[in-house]
């Protein structure tokens, strides 16, 4: 009888019922999460998402937009099983949209770079005062939308340089995700300043280098699971995926420091 049985294990058909049947298990076993982020999140999670649905048999179904935009899906209902933002505006959408309390990480921060079409002179960003010399002999600047955490602080920082009106005229507003940086590559715009997550991968730009310490702001973007979500562990499965120390290399690729680990 033990002869038959191992007989049955050891043929090729029985073989492969059996890995489609674990498959079948894996498949059943397996959710669909709907991932609303912020655009300087982007080039991380498109990273890991294929490795994590691998191992995982998890499907990740992100859509990405400037943090604005996000915000305004969510006000409007726009339903979510996880949600990466800077964590301030974490706390801004917890305001309104209950939210669960596991799967709240600040997963990694990013600074603010400077770059300029490829092939142009890189000017000195080493001081402020290089960086306000920059500003006012640079014909065009484009920054993001002021209603972003990085617009908001570039805004703030022209006024503490005491460039505001000269710098204001030849602003040109538009978010990373959305193209900011091809008006560089394209020539449209001298130079900019965003994440160094949003524009170090774009083509024909070139990164100078990041805003020197006076003038930086790092942006913390973090992970947080709706109320809503009533089947979280896949949502949560992902945060502790993506702040497995081991990913802090494909984080840094990406232009972020990982900061921290999933409960």
């Amino acid at each position: 009888m033990s002869s038959r049985i191992s007989h049955i294990k050891s043929h090729p058909l029985a073989s492969v019922m059996l890995a489609l049947a674990l498959t079948s298990s894996a498949l059943a076993n397996a959710d669909e999460i709907r991932v609303l982020s912020g655009g300087g999140a982007q080039g991380a999670l498109r990273a890991v998402i294929p490795e994590f649905e691998r191992a995982t048999g998890h499907q990740v179904r992100p859509i990405f937009a400037h943090v604005s935009v996000v915000l305004q899906k969510l006000a409007a209902g726009e339903k979510a099983d996880l949600i990466f933002l800077p964590v301030p505006l974490i706390a801004r959408v917890e305001k309104t949209l209950p939210l669960r309390s596991e799967g709240r990480v600040a997963l990694a921060r990013v600074g603010i770079a400077v770059i300029i079409r490829k092939g142009t002179t890189a000017p000195d960003i080493s001081t402020p005062d290089a960086v306000r010399k920059m500003l006012v002999n640079a014909q065009s600047v484009e920054f993001p939308p002021e209603n972003g955490p990085v617009g908001g602080h570039l805004a703030r920082m022209i006024e503490k340089l005491g460039v505001a009106e000269a710098v204001k005229p030849k602003l040109i507003i538009k978010a990373a995700i959305d193209g900011g940086a091809q008006l560089v590559a394209e020539g449209k715009a001298d130079l900019a300043m965003q994440l160094l997550s949003e524009v170090q991968s774009a083509n024909g730009i070139t990164v100078v280098g990041m805003l020197p310490s006076d003038l930086q702001n790092f942006v913390v973007y973090g992970s947080t699971i709706p109320a809503s979500n009533d089947k979280p562990e896949a949502a949560l499965a992902f945060v502790k995926f993506l702040s497995d120390p081991n990913k802090k290399d494909v984080w840094k690729s990406a232009g972020f420091e990982i900061m921290g680990t999933a409960n």
